[in-house]
């Protein structure tokens, strides 16, 4: 292949794994979940991906969605890393495992670390305690927008988050801000990801903006990206994947304000003329939906994004293999508000692509990375998992 397109659908998890109760994720189902949601919509009408074989993948929707003559094959990963967030299912996917979960924060951080990082910025902050991202920009939104004192809040992932009204704080300080707070978070008070949460009034409402930013470790290893740019090929990263991989092996980087964007930036992409990687996060369910326990604006995306499924296989080429898969769940009828252990989808589509084949249940995300990396013909890391590509291609055409 030519080129190989991984479309993440962030946190569209089909089912718990095994594990899930260790986690607190006992019958977590992010897709079934919302599929019994939107029945009071009339069903769930994602047709497209109906007919690449999402719904013949085992235990999705009780087998209520098969496909009789599906034009994609299709199966289901299981996570190996130890964790649930972001970070762990994206480096898992391009082949590098987590071994040991990356620290979290569920009474906030400590102390000492916050009085030496206001000390570093020159200002107080407020919140430090875990949260949802908007609810404590309501609980704290006025404080911050009198004081200036920027917003620090956490969750049930490792993560650092910054909050702040860009008329109170700017953008680039905002920025600034994160990465003093990057460079502060390692050691024995590491942490996974720091973020910037800007936000603005709109009509009298507290709006997150697009201007998130963030800012990860770096892996451990190698992974996929590496390996592709080692062999001279293309990496063009869409939405946050630079971010998550805080730049490691990635060629092209674009920025996108929402899923329609990165479907717009997808579809540039493939009717770009170069060999190699296209890596596409697409956030909205997650961010918009699945954190916010939104179930039914989490079908109405799913829906969106189906509708916009067929111009993406238009603009692929011959020699094109695109993996729809996700990097964890986040029911969002489940309790809380964080992500959920779950089993994620692999449905995998080209002109080369044998139709109908299931690939079953693989044992890691990893599967994604060495097929990806056996399609184009690199180097796997040394931790990847097992190729599905020989299942798929006829090696002979």
């Amino acid at each position: 292949m030519k080129r190989v397109t991984i479309l993440v659908l962030d946190s569209l998890g089909i089912g718990a794994l095994p594990d899930a109760e260790k986690y607190g994720d006992k019958g977590a189902d992010t897709f079934g979940n919302v599929k019994k949601a939107m029945e009071s919509q009339g069903g769930l009408k994602i047709p497209n991906l109906l007919e690449l074989g999402f719904g013949n993948i085992e235990n999705v929707a009780n087998g209520e969605l098969v496909h009789k003559s599906p034009k994609g094959s299709y199966g289901r990963l299981a996570e190996k890393s130890s964790g649930k967030d972001t970070i762990t299912g994206h480096w898992e996917l391009a082949g590098l495992y987590t071994k040991t979960p990356f620290k979290t924060y569920p009474d906030g951080f400590p102390t000492d670390f916050i009085k030496r990082f206001e000390q570093r910025i020159g200002i107080e902050t407020l919140g430090n305690y875990a949260a949802s991202g908007t609810e404590i920009i309501e609980e704290l939104g006025s404080l911050h927008e009198k004081t200036g004192k920027p917003i620090i809040y956490t969750s049930a992932d490792s993560v650092f988050q910054i909050a702040a009204n860009t008329a109170i704080i700017p953008l680039e300080k905002l920025y600034g801000f994160c990465e003093i707070a990057r460079e502060m978070l390692v050691g024995d008070i590491a942490c996974g990801r720091v973020i910037a949460r800007p936000y603005i009034i709109e009509n009298g409402k507290r709006v997150r903006t697009t201007g998130r930013k963030d800012y990860a470790v770096s892996p451990h290893g190698k992974t996929l990206l590496d390996n592709v740019k080692e062999a001279g090929k293309t990496v063009y990263c869409i939405g946050k994947i630079n971010d998550l991989f805080n730049g490691q092996g990635v060629t092209v980087n674009i920025h996108t304000d929402d899923n329609a964007d990165g479907i717009d930036k997808t579809i540039e992409a493939l009717n770009m003329n170069f060999a190699g990687l296209i890596f596409v996060n697409l956030v909205d369910f997650d961010s918009k939906y699945g954190h916010r326990r939104d179930a039914l604006g989490y079908g109405k995306c799913l829906e969106a994004f189906d509708r916009r499924l067929p111009e993406i296989l238009a603009a692929m080429k011959e020699d094109d293999a695109l993996i729809l898969c996700a990097d964890h769940g986040t029911d969002p009828t489940h309790g809380g508000w964080d992500h959920t252990r779950e089993y994620v989808p692999a449905v995998i589509y080209g002109a080369r692509i044998k139709a109908g084949i299931d690939i079953g249940t693989r044992a890691s995300f990893a599967d994604v990375g060495a097929t990806a990396a056996d399609m184009l013909e690199v180097a796997s890391s040394a931790e990847t998992g097992e190729s599905f590509r020989d299942e798929l291609i006829d090696l002979r055409g």
